[in-house]
């Protein structure tokens, strides 16, 4: 949470503090109200966090999506391997003990 944010959230705390809080009808008839603005400024802020985010270029997601394919392809063989190992080593041990 940023400066400004922690200072705005205190500057709302001490402006509600002396207010009470609204029952019986006001409040069920402010909800949809407070949530509309709560959900605004939920987007307007993930709109600003985008803005900072820095994208991969185009040939770098192109080369790493080529390594997460050629890594899976490898382990898939590998494990596959070590599976058909496994199993004879495992069927070969259970014929002979019966």
């Amino acid at each position: 949470m940023a400066v400004a944010d922690v200072e705005k959230t205190e500057k709302a705390a001490k402006a509600e503090e002396g207010k009470a809080a609204p029952g019986g009808l006001a409040g069920v008839l402010g909800w949809p109200a407070r949530k509309l603005a709560e959900a605004r400024a939920f987007l307007l802020e993930v709109r600003s966090e985008l803005k900072k985010v820095t994208w991969p270029a185009r040939k770098e997601v192109y080369s790493t999506t080529l390594v997460v394919i050629a890594t899976s392809i490898f382990f898939g063989f590998y494990l596959w391997g070590l599976d058909l190992v496994f199993s004879r080593v495992l069927s070969l041990a259970f014929k002979r003990q019966f």
